[in-house]
C-alpha cells in the first residue's frame, strides 16, 4: 500500500483534464511496465491505456477476458483541501475521486500478477475524458472489448467509483438503472429589440424565455408518469446588458436527466414542443442545441448478482449493500454495459469516525487512501471468480 498511496498521490498533485491526460498515462505505463504487464497507450484520441493480464491455468486464455475500469480525467476546479500534495495546476484539480480509481486499478494489476494460478484472463481499462467527454465510448469505439487492441474479447466488465455517503469498508450498488442519462440543452430565444418604454414595438425574448423555464416543469409534473423519474434543469438564463433595453436574445442552459430510453425519448419530445410553441406564443423564435449526454447506466442483473456473490463472501455481507433507489448524476461507464454485460459499483470513502465528508466535486474533496485494500480486494476476487 504505501507504494500505491505514492502514486495516488502524485496523481491527485498533477491533475489532468479530458483527453489532456498525457503525463497520467505515462505513469501508468510506467507502473504497468515494472509490474511487467502487457499494455497498448494512445488509445481514445491519445491518452487511453489498455492492459491484458494472462490466464495461466487450463484454457483461460482461449475464453473471454473479465475487464475492470477506472477513469483518469480531472475537473476544472481550484482545490480548496490544504493537503501536502495538492494540485500544482491553478484551476485544475481530482475532485471526482478518479486519481484513486486509476490508483486502485493499478493495486489490482500489481496484486493479479502475483497470483500464480489465474483462472482467465484480465483486461485493465485505464479511460480518459469521463466528465464529460465520452471517453468511455472512445475506448469502445477503438475496439477495447472485441479483442481488437490486446487480450481475447471481454464478456463481462465491472467498474467503481468512490463514494463519500458511504464508510471506508462498504460497497454498494443494485441491479438495473443506477446513474441516468445525462442530456443537456442551450436553448436561445430570438426576440426583436426594443426600447423598455415601449415594449409593443419588439418582442421580449425575456419573458419568452422565463415562460418556458417554468412551463418546462410541466414535463415532470404532467407527462411523465408520477412512478418515473426525470429532472429538467434550467441553470443558468441571460440576457440584455441594460435596464432600458429589451434585448434581442436570451439564453438558457440546462440538463435533462432520465432513467429509461423510453422517458428519455418523452423527455426530449416534450421539451422541444413546449420551447417551440412558447417562444412562438410570444412572438419569438427558439433555437435548440440539444447536447445527447451518456445513456443510462444500467447494471446488467448477472453481472449484479456476480458482484453481490464475490463482495458478501470477499467482505462479509453487512458490507455490502443493495442501492433502493438510483441516482440522477451520470456516468460514461454506460457506454461498456450497452455492449457487454455490465456492473458498475461505489466504494466507501468517508472516514469511519466522521458523519460526513467533503462530496464529490466539492473543492475540499479527497480520495480516501484507507477505501484502496477494499476496492482492490473485491476487483481482484471479481477477476479471478467472476
Amino acid at each position: 500500500m504505501p507504494g500505491l498511496v505514492k502514486v495516488r498521490h502524485d496523481l491527485h498533485r498533477h491533475p489532468e483534464l479530458g483527453y489532456q491526460e498525457k503525463r497520467t498515462s505515462g505513469v501508468i505505463a510506467r507502473e504497468l511496465t515494472s509490474m511487467g504487464v502487457k499494455h497498448v497507450t494512445g488509445l481514445a484520441r491519445g491518452t487511453g491505456v489498455l492492459a491484458h493480464i494472462p490466464a495461466t491455468v487450463g484454457d483461460g486464455e482461449a475464453g473471454d477476458a473479465i475487464a475492470l475500469r477506472a477513469d483518469m480525467d480531472a475537473l476544472p476546479i481550484s482545490e480548496q483541501t490544504g493537503l501536502e500534495y495538492s494540485s500544482v495546476h491553478a484551476g485544475v484539480m481530482h475532485a471526482c475521486g478518479h486519481d484513486g480509481h486509476t490508483t486502485n486499478l493499478l493495486g489490482v494489476a500489481r496484486v493479479l500478477m502475483k497470483v500464480p494460478s489465474r483462472p482467465r484472463s484480465v483486461t485493465l481499462i485505464f479511460q480518459p475524458a469521463e466528465e464529460g467527454g465520452g471517453g468511455g465510448l472512445a475506448m469502445c469505439n477503438d475496439g477495447v472489448l472485441d479483442g481488437r487492441v490486446i487480450g481475447p474479447p471481454v464478456k463481462m466488465v465491472f467498474g467503481l467509483h468512490g463514494w463519500p455517503q458511504l464508510p471506508v469498508g462498504v460497497v454498494a450498488t443494485r441491479p438495473g438503472p443506477l446513474l441516468a442519462a445525462t442530456d443537456n440543452f442551450i436553448v436561445t430565444i430570438k426576440g426583436t429589440q426594443a426600447h423598455a418604454a415601449y415594449p409593443h414595438f419588439g418582442a421580449d425574448p425575456i419573458v419568452a424565455a422565463a415562460h418556458c423555464v417554468t412551463a418546462l416543469q410541466t414535463i415532470a409534473s404532467r407527462n411523465v408518469s408520477p412512478l418515473d423519474s426525470i429532472v429538467v434543469t434550467v441553470a443558468t438564463i441571460n440576457g440584455g446588458t441594460a435596464r432600458n433595453i429589451i434585448p434581442q436574445h436570451a439564453k438558457f442552459v440546462g440538463t435533462m436527466r432520465t432513467l429509461t430510453p423510453e422517458v428519455r425519448v418523452l423527455g426530449r419530445k416534450r421539451f422541444f414542443q413546449i420551447v417551440q410553441s412558447t417562444a412562438t406564443a410570444m412572438g419569438c423564435e427558439a433555437v435548440i442545441d440539444w447536447e445527447e449526454g451518456y445513456p443510462v447506466t444500467s447494471n446488467d442483473p448477472g453481472a449484479t448478482q456476480r458482484f453481490f456473490d464475490v463482495a458478501r463472501l470477499t467482505l462479509g455481507a453487512e458490507h455490502v449493500l443493495g442501492v433502493s433507489e438510483p441516482s440522477m448524476g451520470g456516468e460514461d461507464f454506460s457506454y461498456y454495459g450497452l455492449r457487454v454485460p455490465a456492473c458498475f459499483f461505489v466504494l466507501g470513502v468517508r472516514p469511519a469516525d466522521r458523519a460526513t465528508y467533503p462530496t464529490l466535486h466539492q473543492p475540499e474533496f479527497d480520495f480516501n487512501d484507507d477505501a484502496m485494500p477494499t476496492g482492490i480486494e473485491v476487483m481482484c476476487k471479481l477477476a479471478l471468480q467472476a
